[in-house]
């Protein structure tokens, strides 16, 4: 058994999306394979509306989205720093997983509308409270966010489509068993 998370990159190719900030093409169903779920298991989605028009393998047949803009008619319509819905629809148990994308800047998250910009370590913290302990919440960002006392990391990708491109970070914590709090 190693001490450090697993470690990687993907060079994937770009969205083929014509949303801005889509996933990379083939980013999905690594991200979920990071994650340990499978292809049933209820993911929920955050900041991702855009993902139901995503072309790829990866999204499964219980994954709910949730996002602020309500043109992109998510599953849960809604400010991510709000408390998340604790459980899946599906089943009314805690989230297997949660993934997050949320926009990585201000100037970013204006090309979606005039939306509040969500804090990427309280977004996290967000996301750990609606999974269960031994569970994972995965975040795509320009930033590497801290987990507080609520997780661990087991994964860190850097994520890139090429040449002239951004790298992100691809972050998977794990949820510790460590009662609610602040971060």
């Amino acid at each position: 058994m190693s001490y450090r998370p697993i470690t990687d990159v993907w060079i994937l190719a770009r969205s083929k999306v014509p949303f801005y900030g889509a996933y990379p093409a083939g980013f999905l169903h690594r991200a979920r394979a990071l994650l340990g779920v499978g292809i049933l298991d209820p993911v929920l989605h955050v900041c991702a509306g855009s993902v139901l028009h995503y072309p790829y393998a990866g999204f499964g047949p219980n994954d709910r989205t949730l996002d602020i803009n309500p043109s992109l008619s998510p599953d849960f319509l809604q400010d991510v720093m709000a408390p998340l819905p604790s459980s899946s629809p599906f089943n009314g148990e805690p989230w297997k997983a949660v993934l997050a994308d949320p926009p990585y800047t201000s100037e970013d998250a204006r090309h979606y509308g005039e939306f509040p910009f969500p804090d990427p370590n309280r977004l996290l913290y967000n996301c750990l409270q609606v999974v269960s302990v031994g569970n994972r919440v995965g975040m795509l960002h320009y930033l590497w966010p801290h987990p507080g006392k609520l997780g661990k990391e087991v994964a860190v990708v850097a994520v890139g489509t090429g040449r002239n491109g951004r790298a992100r970070w691809f972050t998977v914590f794990e949820r510790l068993d460590i009662p609610n709090g602040p971060c």
